[in-house]
């Protein structure tokens, strides 16, 4: 279980660190990292801004407890939702203030920057459901097919990605992209990438990465 320890560490560290950024109030949020056929996950009511190893579990893929004395997260059913369907290594739902404020006005978020397109592009909101339900994890697991991120309505974010600091990073620009959409919102209505232009920014990131210039003076400073 040394492991397990090292990731309980990681885990509670990434709730304190989005607890100072302003993305969770109190235990309004959780955050898991799958580990071969287990799941570390913080546990129920903890509170992100004074996490420690200790109030985050261990459970199996069917929810089961392997490790700690707490009840596991109320979303425990979505973060495993999401571990089958996505084969992602993190999950993190935070109760993010502008994406929870856009997630009660919009059924997306259009893709007005392209670095949205970490996201997957466009975010949908998924509909209300009760906390904890199985109809609210079914809803997420939707609104996230093919994407990264998804807002949840009167509720608020979750991510996923191929390891925590990852996930952790696309709650933060989820956040800073529905900030900037308000922004934008407030003085009209605000310009979409339409998909002509995001795969033009796909191609420009694929040909820098394969080392071939692209042409832009974006790409070449």
């Amino acid at each position: 279980m040394s492991g397990h320890h090292d990731v309980r560490e990681q885990i509670a560290d990434a709730c304190r660190r989005l607890a100072a950024r302003g993305l969770v109030i109190e235990g309004a949020g959780n955050i898991s990292v799958r580990v071969g056929d287990e799941v570390v996950v913080t546990a129920t009511e903890a509170r992100f801004a004074e996490m420690t190893a200790e109030q985050v579990v261990v459970v199996d893929l069917d929810g089961k407890a392997v490790l700690g004395d707490l009840e596991p997260t109320s979303e425990l059913a979505l973060h495993l939702g999401v571990y089958r369907r996505f084969g992602a290594a993190a999950v993190v739902h935070t109760h993010a203030p502008m994406a929870t404020a856009v997630g009660l006005v919009v059924d997306e978020l259009p893709c007005v920057h392209y670095y949205m397109l970490k996201l997957g592009g466009a975010v949908r909101v998924a509909p209300y459901a009760t906390w904890g339900t199985p109809e609210l994890a079914d809803h997420v697991l939707t609104a996230l097919d093919g994407k990264s991120a998804a807002l949840m309505a009167n509720h608020g974010a979750v991510t996923h990605a191929a390891s925590l600091e990852a996930a952790v990073e696309r709650s933060l620009l989820l956040e800073w992209a529905c900030e900037l959409y308000w922004h934008a919102a407030s003085m009209g209505t605000p310009r979409a990438l339409d998909e002509e232009q995001q795969q033009a920014v796909i191609a420009a990131a694929l040909a820098r990465m394969n080392g071939k210039p692209t042409g832009t003076p974006e790409e070449k400073s």
